[in-house]
């Protein structure tokens, strides 16, 4: 296979690897079947010591970035910097101003960042967040003089806590911008109008040999529904598990199974106790992905009930739930962001079910509906899994990505972020910086 005209990207993360963040590797293997020369840069080490098997095949080297916890680790950063890159002093000095409102340990990481840039010979540094990762990024992208772009989700675009000036400055500096979903596009459109141009919707994708199609069997009895996710607010869990007592007072028979972990796995829990539907509803814990693909084989219906949490944070688009409509697995979804755009066919047809966020009638009907004979199981899952294969094939969201470098390494000094550009003023944030 004949390499990419991309040179050597540096893909920058806050943790590598992740458990929850699949859609990354699976677009870093889609990459590296492209033929690019990928490394990958964690900000921190990894905490949770289940890993996918995915990982495996993963050929990109891993650098974890200092994190100095010393003002001396701090000064030895600085002066290997000084004598690696190019007119490194003059570059640090011009960049002081913005580096005064950044933690200290994130400069320093920045630092080192466009050191190991530098020597490994990077050419393009790929932010996954617009957060700690593409700060990070920038930094070192104004120092070795190379550009910098990002994919943004969900937490880092809506969250409370979002600082959304500093939002606006990353995608005004960075070459190109990346979200994975429609609904982001538009509202960062509106956003940061003067960096529209450079924003671009890439779906996360998906391999989908992985993700064998199979026609939905008859409906068992007891119901089985399926739902995974990280086990807080924006997933929807609650309501899920409300429905659910819905549907037994019913008269359904159900199974349900919920894969995942997270801060309310105790409140969860006590809700099933208080339902009395500790018979019906089993939380599961984390699983690997393949063992996710065994909990989708076996059910009914997958149910991702999404909402907007309190402060704001809501899922993108559940890389789960796009895996479930690959698979033939009847799916049920809620109107929230990135959503509507699978569960509504592109060319008019039924891809699943859509629901009202929140809505316990809604989702109570939604279930009851799919557990109905009536219901077109197999005309839904056919439609969802030619929809996956028309928008979330990896090999060609990874063309897509693999463009947009060629692009930036086609023209490297244009768009190489330059320190102390006003947010207000983008065409002083994309100044030349000289090598």
């Amino acid at each position: 296979m004949q390499l990419s005209s991309t040179g050597r990207v540096g893909y920058v993360v806050k943790i590598y690897p992740r458990f929850s963040e699949t859609f990354i590797v699976t677009e870093i293997l889609a990459r590296e079947a492209a033929g690019e020369n990928l490394e990958i840069y964690s900000l921190r080490p990894p905490v949770d010591p289940r890993f996918h098997p995915e990982l495996a095949r993963v050929q990109a080297p891993v650098t974890y970035v200092t994190r100095p916890h010393k003002l001396s680790e701090g000064w030895a950063i600085i002066a290997a910097a000084h004598s690696v890159i190019p007119n490194f002093a003059q570059r640090f000095a011009a960049l002081l101003p913005d580096l005064a409102e950044c933690e200290a340990s994130e400069v320093h990481q920045g630092v080192e960042l466009a050191t190991r840039v530098v020597e490994r010979g990077i050419t393009h540094l790929h932010a996954h967040f617009g957060s700690i990762a593409a700060r990070t990024a920038r930094i070192a992208s104004v120092l070795a003089g190379v550009p910098f772009s990002f994919t943004a989700h969900a937490k880092d675009i809506y969250h409370e806590q979002v600082d959304q000036a500093a939002l606006i400055r990353l995608m005004q500096d960075a070459h190109h911008t990346v979200t994975v979903s429609d609904f982001n596009h538009r509202y960062l459109s509106t956003l940061a109008p003067a960096a529209s141009g450079r924003l671009h919707r890439v779906y996360n994708g998906l391999e989908l040999d992985r993700f064998a199609y199979r026609d939905p069997a008859p409906v068992h009895t007891p119901f089985r529904i399926a739902a995974v996710g990280r086990l807080v607010e924006k997933k929807g869990f609650s309501v899920l598990i409300d429905a659910v007592s819905a549907l037994v007072r019913a008269g359904q028979q159900v199974d349900v199974r919920i894969a995942g972990g997270g801060e309310l796995a105790e409140e969860l829990t006590a809700r099933i106790r208080l339902l009395d539907l500790e018979g019906h509803i089993q939380l599961l814990g984390p699983r690997t992905q393949s063992e996710v693909i065994e909990l989708l084989r076996w059910a009914d219906v997958f149910a991702a009930p999404c909402v907007i949490g309190a402060d704001g944070n809501a899922d993108g688009l559940p890389t789960v739930l796009l895996e479930a409509m690959a698979m033939g697995v009847v799916c049920i979804g809620s109107d929230v962001t990135g959503i509507p755009e699978v569960l509504a066919g592109d060319d008019g047809s039924s891809t699943g079910l859509l629901v009202r966020a929140g809505n316990l009638e809604d989702l109570t009907h939604a279930l009851a509906t799919v557990a109905s004979h009536p219901f077109p199981r197999v005309e839904t899952a056919r439609s969802a899994r030619a929809l996956i294969e028309r928008s979330f094939d990896s090999r060609v969201q990874s063309v897509r990505l693999q463009e947009l470098c060629s692009a930036a390494a086609a023209d490297p000094g244009r768009f190489t972020a330059s320190p102390s550009s006003p947010a207000s003023s983008p065409a002083s944030a994309l100044e030349v910086v000289a090598p």
